[in-house]
């Protein structure tokens, strides 16, 4: 049987079990406090195309990853709790939820995860509740929406794709300029800002060839400045 042929036919009516059934409960390396639903090198949803996935419904699983920005982002702030302790977080573009779980571990009074993919949603109540937090879902997208009451915006792993990085850097530097503190973790993606960052602090992330150039990334936290 191939990768395509193990793969649900059509898009899950129930995203949980779907992920439940195409992921496992792992710990991330850089993060050993956290347990995390996601994809391993065995299983179909990992070998499978994005043409193949597309054929079936279901949207690029980006939310199966412990991406490298993530990853640093949620080991800043495990390491730093005063960043977060009894503030109001949004875990923009959430994935996963691993930036945002990681802020709830670290003492955050509520924490809100956007996502337009609704398998993402569900994957980040899982990954909440395995970690026994709780986590806001918010199936929407919110850039550009301001003056909602977060203190800190997390935003992991963003900058992957022009179009959707010009707009991110506009929202997240005004958001910034009204005082809300914002918080990139980045691997060095192609359309990370050039200008408005200031390094916080850098992480070597354990990864895989198969989603990565390298089996180690190294990613930095960075403030964006207004």
């Amino acid at each position: 049987m191939s990768a395509g042929d193990a793969v649900p036919a059509r898009a899950p009516d129930d995203p949980a079990a779907f992920i439940r059934a195409n992921t496992l409960l792992q710990v991330p390396r850089l993060l050993p406090e956290l347990r995390l639903y996601l994809a391993s090198e065995m299983m179909p949803l990992w070998q499978a195309t994005e043409e193949e996935l597309a054929a079936k419904g279901v949207p690029p699983p980006y939310w199966a990853f412990a991406w490298a920005g993530g990853q640093a982002l949620a080991r800043y702030l495990l390491d730093r709790p005063e960043t977060v302790r009894g503030k109001r977080i949004l875990d923009f573009a959430a994935g996963s939820g691993v930036a945002g779980v990681a802020a709830a571990l670290a003492g955050a009074c509520h924490v809100e995860a956007s996502e337009i993919d609704a398998i993402a949603c569900a994957a980040v109540g899982l990954n909440a509740a395995a970690n026994d937090v709780t986590v806001e879902l918010k199936r929407e997208d919110v850039i550009g929406v301001t003056d909602v009451g977060w203190d800190v915006v997390l935003a992991g792993d963003v900058c992957y794709e022009q179009p959707m990085a010009s707009l991110v850097e506009a929202w997240l530097k005004s958001l910034a300029r009204s005082g809300t503190v914002v918080l990139l973790g980045d691997p060095k993606r192609n359309h990370l800002p050039s200008s408005g960052l200031e390094k916080l602090d850098r992480y070597t992330v354990p990864t895989t060839r198969e989603l990565e150039d390298s089996d180690l990334r190294n990613a930095t936290v960075w403030r964006v400045c207004g």
